[in-house]
């Protein structure tokens, strides 16, 4: 009888511990981290300010060496920044001098491409995310949901299987973080620009635990620092996701599962007083 064996993860990260040098002294960041991710599944890294959601990105991305442990994408050890990922940030850091779609057509230049070549996927992406029309504007004139929506085509530019967003609506208002989210998701199931096309892989950071439910196949819950992983809690929650499922029984008793857990983990770091 003949038993074929699972696919690998996509991601691999195995025990990788992080330290870095402050002015202070050396500085925990990671600990022990062992997550395995597969291809086209959506993740979101949840826990308090500091405990290295941030840096486990970077480490990803082969933007920061890790100092024990290790990490492998795709069958290869990361040991310098990989070409398969694009990231979005928590600001839309874009070239206020440049067009939005020279912001978006950047990467192309920075990984020695023709920017030309890539004209008509950027003008694509564009419409994709309601930007048509604003291909020949400056960052200056849009809003920062616009903005936003440039940042994630330009992350998308070079089709990398695998994309890190590091609370990319973090500093929007309530409205347009929802109306991000739905476009979020509409885009990483979207077929888009090649038939049949495979959903990328996506890490997620943020600080709401209903933001990380409702998009999410899996929450990683990291402990304070130095971060570590709590607990991970599958969403089962079934797709496509509206905005109906925002006010559904099952993402409020999620949200609140995760909340009581992520609150109980901090509370076991705390330091214990005796009286």
């Amino acid at each position: 009888m003949n038993h074929t064996s699972p696919p690998s993860p996509f991601i691999e990260i195995d025990d990788v511990h992080m330290v870095y040098q402050a002015e202070s002294g050396p500085v925990e960041a990671l600990r022990g981290i062992n997550l395995s991710i597969n291809r086209g599944e959506f993740v979101s890294l949840v826990g308090p300010s500091g405990c290295g959601k941030s840096t486990l990105l970077r480490c990803i991305a082969g933007l920061r060496p890790v100092t024990g442990g290790r990490i492998v994408v795709d069958g290869a050890p990361v040991v310098k920044p990989i070409p398969k990922v694009g990231m979005v940030f928590q600001t839309a850091i874009m070239l206020k001098w440049r067009t939005v779609l020279d912001n978006v057509l950047l990467p192309t230049e920075l990984y020695g491409l023709k920017p030309a070549d890539f004209r008509d996927r950027a003008h694509d992406l564009l419409k994709l995310v309601g930007l048509g029309d604003f291909a020949k504007k400056r960052p200056g004139e849009l809003s920062g949901g616009m903005q936003q929506r440039a940042s994630l085509c330009r992350a998308l530019i070079l089709d990398p299987p695998i994309l890190l967003m590091d609370e990319p609506f973090g500093a929007l208002d309530a409205m347009t973080r929802d109306e991000m989210n739905l476009e979020l998701l509409r885009i990483w199931g979207e077929q888009r620009i090649s038939e049949g096309a495979e959903r990328k892989t996506v890490i997620f950071v943020t600080h709401s635990i209903p933001e990380a439910c409702f998009l999410s196949d899996r929450v990683v819950v990291m402990s304070p620092r130095p971060g570590r992983v709590a607990s991970i809690k599958p969403v089962q929650l079934p797709r496509p996701r509206t905005v109906a499922t925002r006010v559904s029984p099952e993402l409020g008793r999620m949200t609140l599962e995760l909340y009581n857990d992520l609150t109980q983990k901090n509370l076991e770091t705390m330091p214990q007083t005796v009286s």
